[in-house]
């Protein structure tokens, strides 16, 4: 349906999150793997922590993520600052994720909050950070812009 009303305008908020979502969980993968190869260290590397905090601490990410930008993406025009809070609140959420999950698995509250230090001022925390960031902006472009799908030359335009 070319000529649609639906086709032309900005991407409707629920499809914009779910773009932006899943952007950030691949960058944040991504960046934490390859964080983790160049600079030779596991990103959670306290002895004695298990698996948990590490798989806990992005869906704690994830869902902060999610849920502050479904805030700035279904308001009218969003403010592209929206995204640094967006980015702000996704990274506390990582970290409240990962020691929160270490010391419920039993995890001394020292160590916790030291591994939670530690990702907090490494690159680690920067990659989340950034992660977010970038698809925090991206959704929030999405709904901004009212650009239309990539067309042909010969394509002719909706009116």
């Amino acid at each position: 349906m070319a000529g649609d009303a639906r086709s032309a305008g900005p991407v409707r908020p629920p499809v914009a999150l779910a773009f932006s979502l899943l952007g950030f969980v691949a960058l944040l993968i991504f960046g934490l793997g390859m964080t983790s190869l160049a600079t030779n260290t596991d990103v959670i590397s306290t002895p004695g922590f298990g698996q948990y905090p590490g798989i806990f601490g992005p869906v704690f990410a994830a869902a902060a993520f999610a849920i502050t930008l479904w805030a700035f993406v279904r308001v009218p025009h969003p403010s592209f600052w929206g995204a640094l809070i967006v980015a702000l609140v996704t990274f506390l959420a990582y970290l409240v994720g990962v020691g929160l999950v270490a010391m419920i698995v039993g995890a001394d509250p020292a160590a916790a909050i030291g591994t939670v230090g530690h990702l907090a001022t490494t690159w680690y925390g920067a990659v989340v950070f950034g992660a977010a960031l970038i698809a925090g902006w991206a959704g929030i472009a999405l709904v901004r812009t009212h650009a239309g799908r990539p067309r042909w030359p010969w394509e002719k335009r909706p009116q």
